[in-house]
C-alpha cells in the first residue's frame, strides 16, 4: 500500500490514524448514499431484498436523508438504504411517473 509501518507508530498516532480512516469511510459512505438517492424518484417502482432474503417490490413514496420509504406491493411500508434498491423494469411497460394510490395502515 503506502508503506506505513504500524509498528513504529505510538498509541496516540495509531488512534489518530484510526480516527482519520473512520472519518474518510463515513464520508465515502455518505457520498454513495447521496448519489443513490439522487438516482431515485418518488413514484418509481423499485425492488430490494428484505432481511429474510425475500425480494420485495414497491413504489418510492419518500426520499429521506439516509433512507428511501417504499410502499410495498404487499401493503407494508419499508425504510430502505437507497444503495440496496434497484429499479424495477416491467416487461412491455414504460415507467410513466404516474402517481399510484395506496391504502394507509390503520
Amino acid at each position: 500500500m503506502h508503506g506505513i509501518d504500524l509498528d513504529d507508530l505510538s498509541e496516540a498516532e495509531l488512534i489518530a490514524l484510526h480516527d482519520a480512516v473512520v472519518d474518510r469511510l463515513h464520508f465515502l459512505h455518505r457520498q454513495k448514499t447521496t448519489h443513490a438517492l439522487l438516482r431515485l424518484s418518488i413514484g418509481e417502482r423499485v425492488m430490494f431484498e428484505d432481511n429474510s432474503g425475500q425480494t420485495q417490490a414497491g413504489i418510492v413514496i419518500r426520499r429521506n436523508r439516509k433512507t428511501v420509504t417504499v410502499h410495498g406491493d404487499n401493503g407494508r411500508q419499508w425504510n430502505v438504504s437507497p444503495q440496496l434498491l434497484r429499479k424495477e423494469k416491467l416487461a412491455g411497460e414504460l415507467q410513466s411517473g404516474e402517481l399510484v394510490p395506496f391504502s394507509r395502515k390503520r
